[in-house]
């Protein structure tokens, strides 16, 4: 990968993580270009996710911060190598960069939290009905391009040591799948099906639930492999996204989430619900 096509999500954290470590020992950019004899453009550069960083210069950052954390460093050399990683996705034709940017993120992590309140989650889609969500505003090419997409990245759920999805669907948005009660019966069936993977949990909302549901959009919180708490939230519009990063924020997600799985069935019941669901269907 070269410079021009940065920044990346990758860089851009690994640039947000030096940056929080030179903060915290009090230093500006200056003091570290002159103790690392570059330039203060280099070092702004990589702060902003703009430019890549060497190991011998990334190295000489971390002993410069008394980042003695062993584990660390190697998350950050790790992180410092896949900025120039090809991905699977770049050969999937344009695609904008807030996709991008989530397929990034999602692969990077070994824990994906996933709130949906009006569709079935991504992952779990069926081909039946991504179509049907896309045709309607997008070209047949374009249409192509996100569903080949959205189906490779089922491949994340055979990784079942390394990677694991937990989801929370509202029970309205299992009432509203686009198409013909058959589209709908295959969904839930698909749904119900991924759901008792070992390394997949479905939790539905009730509609009776007793919680503010309207206070929180769709939402996906990110545990990068090798972590153990929660790292980012990525709150989701209609023609994009935005990163959290700033603790506070992440923390008040991962307190939503917990509020959320709290007030939803449990992963049997709601495949009790998904089955019964499916028979309405089918009757």
């Amino acid at each position: 990968m070269d410079q021009r096509s940065l920044p990346t999500m990758r860089s851009k954290r690994l640039g947000s993580e030096l940056r929080r470590l030179r903060m915290a020992r009090e230093l500006t950019v200056s003091e570290v270009a002159k103790r690392l004899a570059c330039g203060q453009p280099k070092v702004s550069q990589i702060e902003n996710g703009n430019r890549g960083i060497r190991p011998g210069d990334l190295s000489a950052l971390l002993d410069l911060y008394e980042v003695t954390d062993e584990k660390y460093r190697q998350r950050l050399r790790k992180l410092a190598v896949d900025v120039r990683k090809v991905d699977w996705w770049t050969s999937r034709g344009p695609l904008v960069d807030a996709l991008r940017d989530y397929l990034m993120l999602e692969a990077d992590s070994g824990l994906v939290r996933v709130y949906e309140p009006a569709l079935v989650p991504g992952m779990l889609q069926t081909e039946a009905y991504m179509r049907q969500l896309f045709t309607s505003r997008l070209s047949e090419g374009q249409v192509d391009t996100l569903v080949d997409t959205r189906l490779k990245r089922r491949e994340l759920l055979d990784d079942h040591l390394g990677f694991r999805l937990r989801t929370v669907v509202d029970e309205t948005a299992l009432h509203r799948i686009p198409g013909s009660g058959a589209m709908a019966a295959e969904q839930l069936a698909y749904l119900e099906s991924v759901g008792r993977r070992p390394n997949v949990t479905v939790q539905v909302l009730p509609v009776k639930a007793r919680f503010p549901v309207d206070q929180f959009g769709p939402f996906s919180l990110f545990t990068f492999r090798g972590q153990s708490s929660i790292d980012v939230a990525w709150l989701e519009y209609l023609t994009g996204g935005t990163l959290l990063e700033q603790e506070g924020d992440v923390q008040a997600y991962a307190r939503a989430w917990e509020e959320l799985t709290a007030a939803a069935l449990s992963p049997s019941d709601s495949r009790q619900l998904i089955r019964a669901l499916i028979e309405e269907h089918a009757s």
